[in-house]
């Protein structure tokens, strides 16, 4: 009998969210990066599912206690901006696989481009951003801008 006071007494303590929570009676004892489904289950009290999968994972909380999905380091794949700590995911080649990557001196996100010679199909895909068919004939192609106002002309 007294070991049911003492129960009892242990439950009354605790608040009412936690005594009827199965999970709730093993607070704290996930350290970061171990997985996860629950923020409680967490020392940090921080759940976050990681990019390339659903599996949450316990993560530390930023600098303003906020838990934020861990994001990936540059030259990792992505496919959204958002999986990307630089906030910039494109392309670094000429394939369409695409990468985590930092942002410029002037923080644009600027994806690869094709250099002068390589095929093309529209200006975008070139860095001087002029692709044309130097014949009638031929394949277009990235060519250096030209002219007295760089223009895209024809050599």
């Amino acid at each position: 009998m007294a070991c049911v006071r003492h129960l009892l007494l242990l439950l009354s303590l605790l608040p009412m969210s936690m005594a009827w929570k199965p999970k709730s009676l093993f607070l704290f004892n996930k350290r970061t990066g171990e997985a996860c489904s629950d923020h409680s289950e967490c020392q940090s009290r921080c759940c976050v599912p990681n990019s390339p999968n659903p599996q949450a994972f316990c993560a530390a909380k930023t600098l303003f206690l906020q838990c934020v999905p861990r994001r990936k380091p540059n030259r990792d794949p992505c496919s959204d901006h958002a999986e990307c700590r630089s906030s910039c995911c494109v392309t670094n080649s000429a394939s369409s696989q695409t990468f985590c990557r930092p942002r410029g001196i002037f923080l644009q996100c600027t994806p690869w481009r094709r250099p002068d010679g390589a095929r093309c199909g529209h200006h975008r895909e070139c860095r001087s951003q002029c692709c044309i068919a130097l014949s009638e004939v031929s394949c277009p192609r990235c060519v250096r801008r030209s002219g007295l106002l760089a223009q895209c002309l024809p050599l």
